[in-house]
This record gives structure tokens, C-alpha cells and sequence, in this order.
């Protein structure tokens, strides 16, 4: 009953979490901080670690405005490790966006998954923000795996599972994950408890 609850709490925040800018996106960050932070394996520190590191990455890129400027970049931080998605039109892109990623502080390592294209449609990026709502969705209301202890990342069809986790936990999420319409292919990223 409490993981129906759960599920339906989330679905019933997704749209007004979508609306908010600025400070408020602070503050709905932190809300949402405190009620994971709760049922996460992370400590708590490094919870708000991923979360600075994230926006860290970002700003370092945004520095380098030709960078930025041509680029669809998503830095996702889980335990300390970045999972780099998005499109950059050159290589040479590709490797100092990469070397950004690395410099930040508390970084262990970086998974480059950046593809060398021109930046993805909106429409592209609102099917993978679908594909990973339906993902997140299932997960969560898997009885045998804790699914708010999953990251979830989808970039052209390609989902990303990141957390950590037990192997029968990863087995059965990639056995969900597969599943799920509209996916093209699951990368693991887990580190294994």
C-alpha cells in the first residue's frame, strides 16, 4: 500500500516539479533531497555531493561558451561517478567536455556517453523524458527492488540505470527496464553492495 502511495505521490508531483525556475527549483531540490535521502544507500553527504557535482559540470562547460553554445549536455552524478550524455558536434568537444566532467571535486570517474551529432529536437528529448518516466514508474512499483534507489537516464531510446545496488536488485531492474516501450537499449552503470 505504501509503495502504491509512493507511486502515486510521484506522479501527481512530476508536472508541478516541470514548472519551477530559479530559486524555486532550489527549494523544490531540497525538498526532493530530504524525502530520497531518506530510503537512498548514499550517505547524505554524498546525496547533496551528486547533486552539487551536477550543477558544478554544468557551470564549468557553460564557461566555455563556444562549448555550450553548440551542445546538448546532461551530467548525471550517482555516488560520486558522472554519467555524460547528450550530443556535441566534434570530437575535440567531446574530450574537453569530458576533461571538464573529470576536474570537478569529488568526481571518481566519468562515463562518457556523449554522441558526436548535432543537438537532439525537443520532441526527441520529451520521448526520452517519457521513456524515462515510464521506466522510473515501473520500477517503482516493483515490489522486489526499491526503485527510488535507481537513477534513471534516457538519451535517444538508450536508458541508463545508475545506483547502488545488489545484483539480484540490477538483474531485475534491467529485466524491467527492457521492457518498457520505447527502448532501444540499457547500459548498466551500477555499482554492486
Amino acid at each position: 500500500m505504501y509503495r502504491v502511495f509512493r507511486l502515486i505521490l510521484l506522479i501527481a508531483a512530476i508536472p508541478a516539479l516541470t514548472q519551477l525556475t530559479g530559486c524555486a527549483l532550489a527549494a523544490g531540490a531540497g525538498l526532493a533531497t530530504g524525502a530520497v535521502a531518506g530510503t537512498d544507500r548514499r550517505t547524505t553527504g554524498t546525496f547533496i555531493d551528486d547533486e552539487i557535482i551536477e550543477y558544478k559540470i554544468l557551470d564549468v562547460i557553460r564557461l566555455q561558451a563556444e562549448v555550450w553554445d553548440q551542445s546538448h549536455i546532461n551530467a548525471t552524478s550517482f555516488n560520486n561517478i558522472v554519467l555524460l550524455t547528450g550530443e556535441t558536434p566534434s570530437a575535440a568537444f567531446k574530450t574537453r567536455i569530458a576533461q571538464a566532467a573529470a576536474s570537478v571535486t569529488k568526481v571518481r570517474s566519468v562515463h562518457d556517453e556523449l554522441a558526436i551529432a548535432a543537438p537532439s529536437s525537443m520532441l526527441a528529448r520529451t520521448s526520452d523524458t517519457w521513456v524515462t518516466s515510464k521506466v522510473k514508474t515501473i520500477l517503482l512499483s516493483e515490489m522486489k527492488i526499491d526503485g527510488t534507489r535507481i537513477k534513471v537516464v534516457t538519451e535517444k531510446g538508450v536508458v541508463y540505470l545508475m545506483g547502488l545496488v545488489s545484483s539480484a536488485e540490477a538483474d531485475k531492474a534491467t529485466e524491467l527496464a527492457r521492457r518498457v516501450g520505447g527502448v532501444e537499449r540499457v547500459v548498466r552503470l551500477f555499482e554492486i553492495t
